[in-house]
């Protein structure tokens, strides 16, 4: 049995390690190559988890990120380290984004057991995805999707804490996710929310459809 999360001490502060490599799986191809860009929506997508010490335990959470936008598509709160953790977040994803047409998506994780679980990679499967996974012992490798959570564990989590319930951590997130969505202000975006970020797209694909019917 693979261990799901590992606990310990450094100076004295507690810490939960989350993401435990699977040797034995089968590994996907890396499609990504650090190359964390995107051209539109629903074209790259990384999914990362983290943890929220709480009075009664850990609280873990799941999170897929739209590249193109930054933008939060799915999320999940769990007491458990299981593949439901990450298959429910990207459950959540699938729901909020629908896909049209025949446009390639590419979801990036690491190599956690969660991610290579056979449940994660069939609905991968059935949802007509190819997955991407990173390399190991590599600080760069999933480092969009850090950035984000290291947003949500220092505005929400650090700065509100410290945290009694899980599902004070799940209601939290909640509203996080709905402000960093609508209304934070992201550098790479050029100091737009990613909801504002993504209407723009849309309004200037709208345009380009409107010019290509008139001409």
């Amino acid at each position: 049995m693979r261990r799901l999360g590992l606990a310990g001490v450094v100076r004295g502060r507690k810490f939960k390690v989350t993401t435990i490599p699977d040797t034995a799986a089968v590994r996907p191809l890396d499609l990504v190559t650090r190359q964390f860009r995107a051209e539109r929506p629903n074209q790259l997508w990384v999914a990362d988890l983290t943890y929220v010490a709480t009075w009664r335990g850990f609280a873990y959470v799941a999170f897929v990120i739209d590249v193109f936008s930054r933008r939060i598509v799915g999320w999940r709160v769990s007491t458990s380290l299981r593949s439901d953790l990450a298959l429910d977040a990207l459950e959540h994803a699938l729901y909020e984004r629908p896909r049209t047409g025949d446009e390639a998506l590419v979801p990036r994780s690491d190599r956690g057991v969660q991610y290579l679980s056979i449940r994660y990679t069939d609905r991968l499967a059935e949802a007509g995805i190819e997955p991407s996974v990173g390399t190991t012992g590599d600080s760069y490798d999933n480092a969009l999707a850090e950035t984000v959570i290291g947003l949500y564990k220092t505005e929400e989590i650090r700065r509100r804490g410290p945290w009694k319930t899980i599902e004070d951590v799940e209601f939290a997130t909640l509203e996080w996710v709905a402000w960093y969505n609508s209304r934070r202000l992201l550098e790479p975006l050029g100091y737009v929310p990613p909801d504002e970020f993504e209407q723009a797209y849309d309004n200037r694909q709208a345009a380009s459809a409107g010019l290509a019917v008139l001409t």
